[in-house]
């Protein structure tokens, strides 16, 4: 086990039941221990998930095998005899589709379902884009972009659940900002970060850590939109808050730095972009001078 509860730091419960694998290939969680978290009374109620997870990992273009790896392990079952039982040691991507097939009554399967779908979406967007080896300037290029695509989603999924004004999709985003930011609508944003101009938006100046929270947001908010058939413009402003708050409970339980209280880069994103552009354009442009020549001897 590789997370440990120490004095005065937050660990997770699903921290705390995280292994590493002898191979050092990763981590994985075991089921036997998750089902046990996550409150069921019996291993036999969870197995009913864990299928549906299954299914569902096949359905989404991944291995079955590559996620799920079913184990064998003796027990005692008595004085001297032993029993054969099955475990099955999980992905962080097997564990999300675990919970989002749980029982969502029970606090701490919903617990889970924000804990692995926060850390599994970063994952995701690590490993497809390997930010990791990027700048920040260029991670911040990246994740704008993707925020943009994402809030497009999301407002034709508001606008399918009613959302239609130009004042009530300020609204909507307002309470999505709200539930991220504790309490703080767009323009409280904007003065936080000293923002002049009405036509400079929060969005252009955020750093990479703080995109990746909004990008979750809107992934999720859209998602929840359409999944609960959400048709009224009340419900599609308490989903986009109530995800928003997700998010942040997320942060916290993880230890990280709240949205608000994240650095304001002092560039925005066109700022970046057009410097980018003039060093490519100096270095395309021939030299009005050749340099001497030098001879070598």
């Amino acid at each position: 086990m590789n997370s440990k509860e120490t004095q005065g730091t937050y660990t997770s419960p699903f921290d705390a039941i995280q292994h590493a694998s002898d191979e050092g290939s990763g981590e994985y969680w075991s089921a036997r221990e998750l089902y046990k978290l996550l409150g069921y009374s019996r291993w036999e109620k969870f197995q009913q998930s864990l299928e549906e997870a299954k299914v569902a990992c096949e359905q989404s273009g991944q291995p079955i095998s590559d996620h799920f790896h079913l184990e064998v392990k003796m027990i005692k079952a008595g004085k001297s005899a032993k029993r054969a039982i099955e475990d099955y040691h999980l992905t962080r991507f097997a564990c999300y589709l675990a919970v989002m097939n749980g029982d969502a009554t029970k606090p701490i399967v919903a617990l889970g379902q924000s804990y692995f779908a926060y850390q599994t979406r970063r994952q995701e967007i690590a490993d497809e884009l390997d930010l990791s080896s990027l700048p920040e300037d260029q991670k911040r290029i990246v994740l704008r972009s993707m925020l943009t695509t994402f809030n497009i989603r999301l407002q034709d999924a508001a606008q399918q659940a009613g959302v239609v004004a130009p004042n009530d999709f300020a609204t909507f985003y307002d309470y999505g900002y709200m539930g991220l930011y504790e309490n703080l609508r767009e323009n409280d944003i904007h003065a936080r970060k000293g923002l002049a101009s009405n036509k400079q938006k929060i969005s252009d100046y955020m750093g990479s850590e703080e995109l990746g929270a909004n990008i979750f947001r809107a992934t999720q908010t859209d998602a929840k939109l359409r999944r609960d058939q959400v048709s009224t413009k009340e419900q599609a402003n308490t989903s986009h808050f109530q995800v928003g708050r997700e998010v942040r409970e997320a942060i916290k339980r993880l230890d990280g730095t709240m949205p608000e209280d994240l650095p304001t880069p002092t560039k925005s994103i066109q700022q970046i972009q057009r410097d980018e552009q003039k060093r490519i354009q100096q270095r395309q442009q021939p030299a009005l001078f050749e340099e001497p020549q030098t001879l070598e001897g």
